[in-house]
């Protein structure tokens, strides 16, 4: 039975844990369906956080779903865009398995080649924590980018705990040193940088046992961004800095153009990727029902330099805190290969750059 309303507000945050097993390498999966068992308890709730704990697979904003109206064939002809800029297969250095030093020669056999997918999840905005206001019976989607590796399924985890209410616990800014190149990546989970161990220190200090810490950087702060993804030496200073500085080298390579007529190789390659990609934002803004003045701001965007416009790179990201549902302190909760990534595309000054890094109790 549901509690009656006016009781709602002393229900404690309740959290589940997913196991998605992909049927296609992309695919979108409806992750408020997996939770109808438990719609009666979650409807309860008035907002939900959703956590990916995969570097090829998250979630997209509400508000973006919203504007798309939450229309799974829109959503994923959004994310075919990005798909089609990132090519399975191309040029890239993070797949090229004799350049992986860290790897054993066996895991080199089975580590999948997935730049693509990363890229993917960067460019299009995918992110590992989001918070909905909860709507139990409208789909939250699961986006996968990389469900099959070698003709085998892929098994994936996700969590959403629902809550009421939440409370900003403490707010404060933090220096990042960055490099004075003008494109850079720093992987903010490095243990010389100890951020990693500050945000638990603090979140432990403040009891949360389920929670967000927001990372976000300061409002005078330009040409970075923010993701959480792998930091893969290879992906995010070879391939990402090669997007940066050429939104489309990866897909004029690629490009269909190429194989009929593989003398244009490289004279008319961006020519092409330009007229590709044209294609298919059409196909999206077709698919989206979009006026044309949309379509023109959107392939505006997309043809558009610097990476800044081009990219929906973030400003901000979060990450969980969570006991895990059981009698134990919240831990800030990640996946394996997880981790904050601050990007720069243009020098800062006085190499550094400023987070504001907040801390939020569920209640």
């Amino acid at each position: 039975m549901v509690p009656p309303k006016d009781f709602t507000d002393f229900l404690a945050p309740e959290e589940v844990s997913l196991k998605i097993e992909p049927e296609e390498r992309f695919e979108l999966i409806d992750v408020n369906r997996l939770l109808q068992s438990r719609a009666e308890t979650f409807e309860t709730f008035s907002k939900a956080v959703y956590t990916s704990y995969h570097t090829t697979a998250g979630f997209l904003e509400q508000n973006f779903c919203s504007r798309l109206k939450h229309d799974s064939e829109s959503l994923g002809s959004y994310l075919e865009t990005f798909r089609e800029l990132f090519p399975p297969d191309a040029d890239y250095t993070h797949d090229k398995m004799d350049l992986r030093e860290e790897l054993s020669q066996s895991q080199r056999l089975v580590e999948p080649r997935n730049a693509d997918s990363h890229l993917t999840y960067i460019g299009s905005g995918l992110a590992n924590v989001v918070t909905y206001a909860n709507e139990i019976d409208r789909p939250v989607y699961f986006v996968e980018l990389d469900g099959i590796n070698r003709g085998q399924k892929r098994t994936r985890t996700a969590s959403v705990i629902g809550y009421n209410r939440e409370k900003l616990e403490e707010r404060l800014v933090r220096e990042i040193a960055v490099s004075n190149h003008s494109m850079d990546s720093i992987n903010l989970w490095d243990s010389r940088i100890g951020f990693l161990q500050e945000l638990q220190e603090i979140a432990d200090s403040l009891g949360i046992q389920k929670g967000r810490i927001d990372i976000a950087l300061v409002a005078d702060e330009r040409n970075a961004g923010l993701t959480v993804n792998e930091y893969e030496t290879l992906l995010m200073r070879r391939d990402l800095m090669e997007v940066l500085d050429n939104p489309m080298r990866f897909m004029a390579k690629k490009g269909y153009h190429m194989l009929r007529d593989p003398r244009a190789i490289p004279g008319k390659a961006k020519n092409y990727a330009k007229y590709d990609l044209v294609r298919v934002v059409n196909k999206f803004i077709d698919k989206a029902g979009l006026n044309e003045s949309v379509v023109e701001r959107i392939i505006d965007k997309f043809l558009a330099v610097p990476a800044s416009r081009f990219l929906r790179m973030k400003r901000g990201v979060s990450l969980l805190v969570s006991d895990g549902g059981a009698d134990q302190r919240g831990a800030i909760r990640h996946g394996q290969y997880q981790s904050p990534i601050l990007v720069q595309w243009n020098k800062a000054e006085s190499q550094r750059r400023l987070l504001e890094v907040s801390f939020v109790r569920f209640e």
